[in-house]
């Protein structure tokens, strides 16, 4: 049922904004005077379509082929390759007759609406629920690392209070773009002390690899005082209490809920000696875990405070553009990452299989809905930002030159660059599949 549901936001994020990016072109389009022949959902290869309807002088429709839509624009070397219609004379609303500056205006439609689109959900997303965060300031316990934390030199306990010299003030920074693109500076207190270590360049392939609680745990450590005991289970039949602090078990020393996690999976079927503090004074229990380790306890999670801001209507705003340009910066920066060599394209990249997996999941929440779809619009406006023939940059790239040059280049030449392009793209999107494919099974 899982599949089912991941499959079908899917469907409907990229639907949504799929029909919003062609709408961009559309009105850009019709706007100019230039005639727009069709506005499809997915493309109608072979001339096959699920659906289409005549209004007009436009036909709207859905395709079968579901790697996105477009919008036939009269006069334009397109998706179409209409080869037929650029070998008649020029007509007075075709794309090829306007200005330039027009068709420049054309081209970056579907990007400007994908990025509105983008900014106003995550300005709607904040004015709705606000932002809550958990404020580094009340992680007394410090963080858990895990394996690549632990190898670039992070410790249990320790408090990471700035990264690259700026103090930091909500706990999630510590896994943000900013500290997972790698080269960044992290200032540690270990036990009083002032340390520094950097995280590498290439820190974003071994996360993609192993997950990111691999890098540092999105939970902070809590101590190991018990908050919770469920009625029926070891720890209950044993005489675990509400406010016990848990010191060692079989007398290895524990500080952290995690040391007691850790310390239970390793034990898993066994009988544990528990030595407790209760009231000051030191009480042995003897707790059998199950086979799963665990004894039915649980720790005190108000140790860690949790902040809500709310804002206003207009407050919002500023802080969706700054969400949708934090999202855009990251995409390119990630790109510069893969382009120099130091995070491999395997684990950049990511096709239909993972976007419905890891962003939208298997379970509809409406407010992750709306995040994801806001987090891939703006993905979207990037990846057709980039100058490849058959996407809107190549045709923004090739319209910035004849504006240089004072004149058009051959329709031959735009012929096999779009050829070229559709090549290019075809082959990433081979690529992205095999290796959503290979994830899947894999992880």
């Amino acid at each position: 049922m899982s599949g089912l549901i991941m499959a079908a936001q899917l469907l409907l994020g990229l639907s949504i904004l799929v029909i919003l990016h062609e709408l961009g072109h559309f009105l850009a389009a019709r706007a100019f005077g230039i005639k727009v022949e069709k506005f499809y959902l997915f493309f109608d290869a072979w001339g096959v379509k699920l659906f289409s309807i005549k209004r007009g002088d436009v036909e709207y429709g859905i395709g079968w082929l579901p790697l996105g839509g477009y919008v036939k624009i009269a006069g334009m070397i397109d998706e179409s390759m209409d080869t037929e219609q650029m070998e008649q004379p020029m007509q007075p609303w075709e794309f090829r007759s306007k200005p330039a500056w027009q068709r420049l205006i054309v081209m970056l439609g579907g990007v400007v609406v994908n990025i509105i689109v983008g900014i106003f959900i995550f300005w709607m997303m904040t004015f709705k629920y606000g932002e809550t965060f958990v404020p580094n300031s009340s992680v007394q316990s410090g963080i858990y690392p895990g394996s690549i934390g632990k190898e670039i030199g992070l410790q249990k306990g320790d408090r990471v209070i700035a990264v690259n010299g700026t103090k930091v003030i909500r706990f999630d920074e510590l896994i943000s773009p900013t500290v997972l693109l790698g080269n960044t500076n992290l200032t540690v207190v270990r036990n009083g002390k002032t340390l520094y270590i950097k995280v590498p360049d290439n820190i974003l392939n071994k996360v993609s690899t192993l997950g990111i609680e691999e890098f540092i745990s999105r939970k902070p450590l809590l101590t190991s005082k018990i908050d919770t005991v469920i009625a029926g289970k070891p720890a209950f039949k044993a005489g675990a209490q509400k406010g016990d602090k848990i010191l060692a078990i079989n007398n290895v020393p524990v500080k952290y809920d995690m040391d007691v996690i850790e310390q239970l999976k390793k034990n898993k079927g066994k009988e544990l000696l528990f030595t407790v503090n209760r009231a000051g004074q030191n009480v042995a229990l003897k707790v059998p875990a199950d086979t799963s380790g665990l004894v039915g306890i649980g720790f005190d999670s108000d140790e860690i405070k949790i902040e809500t801001i709310h804002y206003s209507f207009l407050q919002a705003l500023p802080i969706g553009i700054e969400q949708a340009w934090v999202q855009f910066s990251t995409n390119a920066k990630g790109i510069a990452k893969v382009v120099t060599g130091k995070v491999d394209a395997n684990k950049a990249f990511s096709g239909p299989v993972e976007i419905a997996r890891k962003v939208y999941g298997g379970e509809w929440i409406w407010a992750r809905f709306w995040a994801s779809t806001a987090f891939i619009s703006i993905a979207l406006a990037f990846m057709n930002l980039l100058p490849i023939p058959a996407l809107d940059g190549g045709h923004v790239v090739f319209l910035i030159i004849e504006m240089i040059k004072g004149k058009p280049l051959g329709d031959k030449f735009m012929e096999r660059a779009q050829m070229v392009g559709f090549i290019l793209l075809l082959t990433l999107m081979v690529f992205v599949l095999g290796n959503d494919i290979f994830k899947a099974f894999t992880s």
